[in-house]
């Protein structure tokens, strides 16, 4: 699986930014994909998650709950991350991630992972 993001940039406080991740290699989109951040000197940290089967739970950090959407378009092979009232402490490198279906959650272990793509926020 290859996994491709897209849509980071430079955005003013309380702005808004869409990611896509657009992931090959397989006939079907994987099963749990998710998004994490990793700030300069911070450790990495798990934003959203999302099943893309039957149902598509969602899971998100605290720090985002209630500003982020994460959602997919299985017919494209994509996911999305939406961000609102974005402020300077979203500011990092995101990256997208995937994993087979089970124990779809932040705290899985991911197996695929995208390059990245850098959000600042000021």
């Amino acid at each position: 699986v290859q996994l491709v993001e897209s849509g980071g940039g430079s955005v003013q406080p309380g702005g808004s930014l869409t990611l896509s991740c657009e992931a090959s290699g397989d006939t079907n989109l994987p099963a749990c994909m998710g998004w994490f951040r990793q700030a300069p000197g911070k450790e990495r940290e798990g934003v959203a998650s999302i099943y893309t089967g039957y149902g598509g739970a969602t899971s998100y950090a605290a720090s985002v709950k209630g500003r982020f959407t994460i959602s997919h378009d299985r017919p494209k092979g994509t996911i999305h991350l939406r961000m609102n009232n974005l402020n300077p402490e979203d500011t990092a490198m995101y990256y997208c991630a995937a994993r087979g279906p089970y124990l779809c959650g932040l705290n899985s272990r991911f197996d695929y992972w995208g390059q990245g793509t850098q959000v600042t926020v000021s």
